[in-house]
């Protein structure tokens, strides 16, 4: 009898796993909303709040990002889709280690910006440079990163803001700023930290997609060719109607005139010559003729 009754307990307890249902995370709208990964739960109430980290690589199938951490938390669930929110990045601890070396300085900062759609934000950067320096360099390098951060910030919406950090635009920016001061190795924006959505709704200028951007330099590129083309041969006409001109310019000094022709037949000066000569003799003859009179 016990163990027939144990039998049907075990019979009545449901299985948990079976109860689940499975949900598409959804990254947000920064990054296109692309399917991200899969996840279990009984409730859609369950999946509130829940964070995923995901790798920069996975989204943009770019390897040499591999070393970025995104992490997303899910704010809504429609459909079986879960829909979510960026809430940070930080970078590899290997691949800091990898930068960081003896002999070298390492600055870094921690910043609060405000973006211009209400959004509220901690930043944390770093620099390394090549030799060690003093505290008063850090302080100016320190100096340099808030002011370009609070700048870019203020500027710009978050999502640019996060697109411009992580393809290392802002980062560049303070590394030309920073070069001026003191000769700096690298500068990266370790982490971030959104503190507050945004508050207002600001129209934002998509990027155009790589197939786009290759049209329009194809094009562009095309134009550029015809345009050589033209200017090619109009500069071939304008040389071919010069050359034609010397041409005839050329003929027309050739072909003399008939009354100069008519000249160079008649030998002037041989006559004038002969006549003169004829002339000399005459009258030497005459002078001897008069020497024998008298």
């Amino acid at each position: 009898m016990a163990k027939a009754r144990a039998r049907s307990a075990a019979r009545k307890v449901k299985d948990k796993w079976k109860a689940k249902n499975w949900y598409q995370i959804l990254a947000p709208t920064l990054f296109d909303s692309i399917p991200v990964s899969e996840t279990l739960a009984e409730k859609q109430n369950n999946l509130m709040g829940r964070v995923t980290e995901v790798s920069l690589q996975d989204i943009t199938n770019d390897f040499r990002k591999s070393h970025v951490k995104l992490f997303f938390k899910i704010y809504k669930v429609e459909e079986g889709n879960a829909f979510t929110q960026f809430k940070g990045h930080t970078l590899t601890s290997d691949y800091l280690r990898r930068m960081i070396r003896r002999r070298k300085s390492r600055v870094d900062g921690v910043y609060d910006v405000e973006t211009r759609d209400g959004a509220f934000l901690r930043v944390k950067p770093f620099a390394i440079t090549d030799n060690r320096i003093q505290n008063s360099q850090k302080k100016l390098i320190r100096n340099i990163m808030k002011d370009t951060i609070t700048k870019e910030g203020k500027s710009k919406t978050l999502n640019e803001f996060l697109r411009d950090t992580l393809d290392e635009k802002i980062g560049g920016e303070i590394f030309k700023s920073c070069k001026k001061l003191y000769p700096i190795k690298r500068i990266e924006i370790y982490k971030t930290e959104i503190k507050r959505q945004p508050t207002k709704t600001i129209e934002e200028k998509k990027p155009k997609k790589k197939e786009e951007n290759e049209e329009e330099k194809a094009k562009e590129v095309k134009e550029e060719k015809t345009a050589s083309k033209d200017k090619i041969s109009k500069k071939e006409s304008k040389e071919k109607e010069v050359k034609e001109e010397s041409k005839e310019k050329k003929k027309v000094k050739k072909t003399p005139s008939k009354k100069k022709k008519d000249l160079k037949k008649t030998p002037v000066k041989k006559t004038k010559a002969k006549t003169t000569k004829k002339t000399t003799k005459k009258k030497s003859t005459k002078k001897s003729e008069k020497k024998e009179t008298k």
